[in-house]
């Protein structure tokens, strides 16, 4: 819950955070009248600013907290650099993950009303209701209190999920136009499309059957079905991703192909094909959102490859998507996943390499510049001993 003092008494609300953040302890009422430099202030002394005034204008401020945020004076950008450049590629990942937390902690202490039908009443405040009840569930009536920067996120993944992906490899609509996956709310979007290219081009060992671990949106999935393989499993263990990944298939008319189990990791039985793109970056997930990017302890990845053997079939082939920023990052070297691979009773039969042409692979602007130029994604076929 969080507590705040208005017109002489204590109100109190649910507290809503995504990414599991505790409720502010001091909460200030904030309006028009505010300065940008007192909310910088607030927000650096970890003061939650609660809007009671124009919605507009707290778009607004928060825009004016980011750049007061990003702008740092000379002397601490001089010493922030000199800092990044003495330490290793691990240190620096730590410290911009670090930067990150903070600057989210501080854009996060401008808060805001939803009423318990996801209402805010706000002059010239949006109706968020759509978006509101897609990333969090049908309205309970409860009055909660949420970080703008969070509401904007909810809202920008409502957008998403209405325009969709582009996906060149899952073909023409029956309109012309190239088929989309809508990627929901807290589910890892295909905006990367090399990876998908891999599994597009790569040699199919069969097309009988296949499973696609981790399906996150469905979208590996139907690039195989499209492919022609005739019956594909897809697993996923998170909720908002089960559901998005079925909604996905059935939008492309693929239920009678492919199948979204409900599982953590395999399912029954043995097949000609399991295709894994598990997360890349072995660090722990501040938010349940971040759960598709980081994979604490490679969790994910070492029990795919300790499992797949024994789910292959005969000739059977495990597809491993993975890019090799971690070990760009000094988070994971290349021997350590050779050695994985091989303790999981397995060898490489191949491996396909694409490098990334994101923005962030050619731009510089931040600490991890230079891993991301070096970056190369990869699909490793695998099969048993």
């Amino acid at each position: 819950m969080i507590e705040w003092n208005e017109q002489g008494e204590v109100r109190s609300a649910r507290w809503r955070s995504e990414s599991g953040a505790a409720a502010p302890r001091r909460v200030e009422l904030a309006k028009d009248t505010l300065s940008a430099d007192s909310a910088y202030r607030f927000a650096c002394a970890g003061t939650a600013m609660l809007w009671r005034s124009d919605f507009q204008n707290a778009r607004l401020m928060l825009q004016a907290l980011q750049r007061r945020i990003e702008d740092k004076p000379p002397k601490a950008a001089a010493r922030a650099a000199a800092k990044i450049a003495a330490s290793t590629p691990e240190e620096v990942f730590h410290l911009h993950r670090q930067a990150q937390s903070q600057r989210a902690r501080s854009l996060g202490t401008l808060v805001i009303q939803v009423e318990g039908d996801y209402s805010i009443k706000l002059r010239r405040a949006p109706d968020w209701k759509e978006a509101l009840t897609e990333a969090w569930g049908p309205a309970t009536g409860e009055v909660q209190v949420v970080s703008l920067r969070e509401l904007l996120g909810v809202v920008g993944a409502h957008e998403w999920r209405k325009k969709g992906v582009e996906i060149a490899a899952l073909g023409e609509a029956a309109d012309g136009t190239i088929q989309r996956i809508h990627p929901h709310y807290g589910v890892f979007s295909p905006v990367r499309g090399e990876y998908i290219d891999l599994i597009a081009k790569a040699p199919l060992p069969s097309k009988e059957l296949a499973f696609d671990i981790g399906t996150g949106t469905g979208v590996l999935a139907a690039v195989l079905a499209r492919r022609g393989v005739r019956h594909i499993v897809a697993t996923e263990n998170a909720p908002r991703a089960y559901t998005c990944a079925k909604k996905n298939i059935k939008r492309l008319g693929l239920v009678g192909v492919v199948e979204v189990q409900e599982v953590d990791m395999f399912p029954a039985g043995q097949a000609p094909l399991v295709v894994c793109n598990p997360p890349w970056l072995p660090a722990r997930p501040s938010s349940p959102i971040e759960h598709a990017i980081y994979d604490e302890g490679s969790h994910m990845l070492r029990g795919f490859l300790s499992g797949l053997a024994a789910h292959l079939s005969p000739k059977g082939e495990g597809w491993l998507v993975l890019s090799d920023l971690a070990e760009h990052l000094g988070l994971r070297t290349r021997e350590q996943l050779l050695a994985w691979i091989a303790e999981g009773g397995l060898r490489v039969i191949e491996r396909h390499d694409v490098r990334p042409e994101h923005a962030k692979a050619t731009e510089g602007g931040d600490a991890l510049a230079a891993a991301r130029a070096a970056e190369v994604t990869s699909l490793w076929r695998l099969a048993a001993v």
